[in-house]
């Protein structure tokens, strides 16, 4: 299949919705239920399901901060408010301050669209401790994600099949497998999940975010959008601009960009980081082991996909790595400057015939675990995104812009650009170009950049600003590698960041750290 580059990391229509129809009663047999009066049933939290990813229960943090998990009744459809619910999922880890110390809870979303809160927020808690010692950290499952009425598509069988066709067709006879296989995947998906299908719009999250805000107690919405989250948080600041509290967009998605623009520019930004990878890897005082210059390290990564694309070489028993799973492989270890180490041990094992740890990678980027059993990642992303996105790419349209994508990365560009087939056969329509983030009347939103980020490239953040208008977004750069900056652990960032948050301190808009 062509690779899907989920971000942490679509677009979306956005109209102004009154209070009294986002806060309307609704419920299953009990037609009068207000879901505005629900009271949170908070209990200690299960081990994640197989659509969240797997593994044990949270431990508690180092001071026994206990983990706390939840069920948030939500409409259905947000347009008929009194019709059936959802649960929504949700977890929280208690703030340490007291009394006045507290300001309420700082909501997460970590991207995607797909990814679990629940499963992320435990994972990275560590990351954001300061941040709890005047708030509750609280994520969730985005509806059609994880615990939340999952989108439910092909089994784990068939999408092991999935990932490893050929997502670069060189001829008409792989270019009728690659569409074939597609289109059984969307109509899967219409099989197993019609009724949630129509409703998993970023514009139906934003309203659950603002329900979410409401039960938790908090007058205003503090929130902390990471890569697909600064998308959810700018058009929850549109629906919503006079209940934005604190926030933060780090990783930005350019709202201004159709799903090809979109595309285009993450194809130039993992090109950008596959030449900042090969650099780094031959400035080292020690000898690079995968290439004698950087274009040497590129080239010998172009024969090395091409020689997989008639010949994978063996990878985790039984199966065997392709020239799509090894790009897929080559595409997570960019994601972070921390994964190169292992892009560069993946790579050295791939030319000796061991393409085991590229496979790792691979199943990392698609939510494959060890014991063969994949979240529903894959199947949220595609579900969000297609309901999102008005445009549908036929073959014949990807193949007239091959030429522009090659251009823009040599090693990447057929991957992403026939990702853009992906919604060609869904089953519900897109939304619109591109989302509506405009918020006159919101609080300031700090809106974080990062130089070196491949899936969400730095200009997306002054496209965020303008976007967000005139006295809201306020610009911070960060000079950097990867995806995201508040996680790079730079003293700068984090102390902006937390300024703002902690004690509503805005930093001057242009500040850049480095």
């Amino acid at each position: 299949m062509p690779t899907r580059l989920r971000l942490r990391a679509a677009a979306l229509t956005a109209s102004a919705v009154l209070l009294s129809s986002v806060l309307a009663g609704c419920g299953d047999d009990a037609q009068d239920e207000d879901v505005t009066r629900q009271e949170l049933s908070w209990k200690a939290c299960p081990a994640p399901d197989e659509a969240q990813g797997g593994g044990p229960a949270p431990t508690p943090l180092p001071d026994d901060g206990e983990w706390q998990c939840a069920t948030m009744k939500a409409p259905l459809d947000w347009n008929d408010p009194k019709g059936d619910t959802i649960g929504l999922e949700l977890i929280r880890v208690r703030s340490t301050g007291t009394g006045n110390e507290r300001i309420g809870s700082l909501l997460f979303n970590f991207g995607g669209p797909g990814g679990s809160g629940v499963a992320t927020l435990p994972a990275f808690a560590k990351d954001y401790e300061k941040l709890r010692t005047r708030y509750d950290l609280v994520s969730f499952d985005p509806r059609g994600v994880g615990r939340s009425d999952p989108v439910i598509c092909e089994n784990d069988q068939q999408l092991d099949a999935y990932f490893q066709q050929d997502g670069t067709p060189d001829d008409a006879a792989e270019r009728t497998q690659l569409l074939d296989s597609t289109k059984e995947f969307n109509d899967a998906c219409e099989q197993e999940s019609k009724k949630i299908l129509p409703h998993v719009r970023t514009t139906d999250a934003a309203r659950d975010l603002d329900l979410m805000r409401h039960v938790l107690g908090d007058d205003k919405l503090h929130y902390f959008g990471i890569s697909y989250g600064t998308e959810l948080g700018g058009v929850y600041a549109h629906l919503f601009p006079r209940r934005v509290g604190r926030a933060v967009f780090d990783a930005v998605v350019d709202p201004t960009q159709d799903p090809e623009q979109s595309t285009l520019g993450q194809t130039k930004g993992f090109q950008l980081a596959l030449d900042n990878f090969a650099e780094d890897c031959v400035s080292k005082t020690e000898e690079c082991p995968i290439g004698d210059s950087a274009q040497d390290v590129k080239n010998r990564i172009a024969t090395l996909l091409k020689d997989l694309d008639g010949n994978p070489i063996q990878g985790i028993f039984p199966r065997r790595l392709t020239q799509t799973a090894a790009t897929s492989g080559i595409l997570q270890a960019l994601y972070s400057q921390d994964f190169w180490e292992f892009l560069t041990e993946g790579l050295e094992e791939a030319y000796d015939g061991d393409g085991s740890t590229l496979m790792l990678l691979s199943d990392s980027m698609n939510g494959r675990s060890e014991n063969g059993e994949y979240d529903n990642s894959t199947a949220a992303f595609t579900a969000i995104s297609c309901a999102d996105a008005k445009p549908r790419y036929d073959a014949a349209y990807v193949e007239r812009r091959l030429p522009e994508f090659r251009a823009a990365s040599p090693l990447f560009g057929d991957s992403l650009a026939w990702g853009m087939i992906g919604c060609t056969d869904w089953a519900v329509a897109g939304a619109a170009d591109h989302p509506d983030v405009s918020a006159p009347g919101s609080a300031p939103i700090l809106v974080v950049g990062n130089t070196g980020d491949p899936a969400t490239p730095y200009e997306g953040a002054k496209a965020m600003v303008n976007a967000l208008g005139k006295g809201v977004g306020v610009e911070l750069t960060y000079r950097g590698q990867g995806h995201g900056a508040y996680d790079s652990k730079n003293p700068c960032v984090q102390g902006a960041v937390n300024g703002y948050l902690l004690d509503g301190k805005v930093p001057p808009t242009g500040t850049v750290c480095t």
